[in-house]
């Protein structure tokens, strides 16, 4: 059994601000979720249990960079999901803040007067890495001394150390980038998934003997290494085997706009408009532009049955 999902709230609401005030308060954008975030947050949790406090996530609606740096940002999870994993957590409340223009170019002080309102928290954890306030000009000290005149505590946790390494958004990234789908589950503790909607492919899947469902994935989020992974196909909470296709084969180059063709086993449902999860749990090989339709089905076929006979 998981944790209960918490209360997620705006921070206009009245309840953000009531939650807010005197709690243990982990603040982050959690891009991905992973290891080192939840370290992260279970301080948070660790010391409201101990005071008998709430706990909460203070997050963006948004990654910041979709603001800066859309064009090279490149993210774990939606901002959806990221939002509904941060309430699975086991806090009590998770706090979103609109990243909007006007609230991004904020000085940091004033960005914490606009963000509390003088709901502020018994502690502040953050990693000891945060940027802040307009032109990431605010830093932990900014919040200590900040946290020193409205009687909040501040406590910086390091960056969590796996494997002679920190656990950070950017090493998963460079993982999943190099098709390492295996070492990225262990630092997010769970398979790096995509988790998206279900469009109306080329159709040509079904005549050669494997159907697919069609994703198509905002560029943001494109961070895996192109080629077929073996995988898990989550349909109505149900996990199926599945290869998976990531990237646009040179084979249908300009004939198709999926990102992602999910060929899931022993499935013959209709899909089409549904949201699925793909579960990523091994790469089997790049993308090929075949020489024939026969070598393109012989070789689908085999990753096909490497799928079944593997996972």
């Amino acid at each position: 059994m998981g944790l209960p999902v918490s209360a997620v709230y705006k921070i206009d609401q009245p309840e953000a601000r009531q939650v807010l005030m005197d709690c243990s308060c982990a603040f982050g954008v959690f891009d991905g979720v992973h290891c080192g975030h939840r370290f992260l947050i279970e301080s948070a949790c660790s010391r409201a249990r101990e005071l008998g406090i709430a706990s909460v996530v203070l997050t963006f609606d948004i990654d910041p960079d979709e603001r800066f740096h859309p064009d090279r940002l490149r993210k774990l999870l939606s901002n959806g999901d990221r939002i509904d994993m941060l309430a699975r957590q086991g806090v009590d409340a998770v706090v979103v803040l609109p990243f909007t223009e006007q609230f991004a170019g904020l000085a940091p002080c004033d960005f914490l007067e606009a963000v509390f309102a003088g709901n502020v928290p018994e502690s502040l954890h953050v990693g000891s890495d945060i940027r802040f306030g307009a032109r990431a000009a605010g830093t932990v000290e900014t919040l200590r001394s900040w946290g020193a005149r409205s009687g909040m505590h501040v406590c910086s946790c390091d960056l969590l150390q796996v494997e002679g390494g920190p656990v950070t958004a950017t090493r998963i990234r460079r993982l999943l980038e190099k098709g390492e789908v295996a070492e990225a589950a262990r630092l997010l503790t769970r398979p790096y998934t995509l988790h998206d909607r279900v469009v109306a492919g080329r159709g040509e899947g079904r005549d050669m003997g494997f159907r697919t469902a069609n994703l198509i994935v905002e560029p943001t989020r494109r961070v895996l290494r192109e080629g077929v992974y073996a995988a898990y196909a989550v349909v109505d909470g149900l996990a199926y085997k599945a290869a998976v296709s990531v990237g646009v084969s040179p084979t249908f180059k300009g004939r198709t706009d999926a990102y992602c063709e999910v060929h899931i086993l022993d499935f013959e449902g209709d899909i089409y408009g549904q949201d699925i999860q793909v579960q990523f749990v091994h790469w089997l090989r790049p993308l090929i532009d075949f020489a024939s339709v026969d070598e393109l089905i012989r070789t689908v076929m085999e990753n096909i049955a490497w799928v079944r006979e593997n996972l």
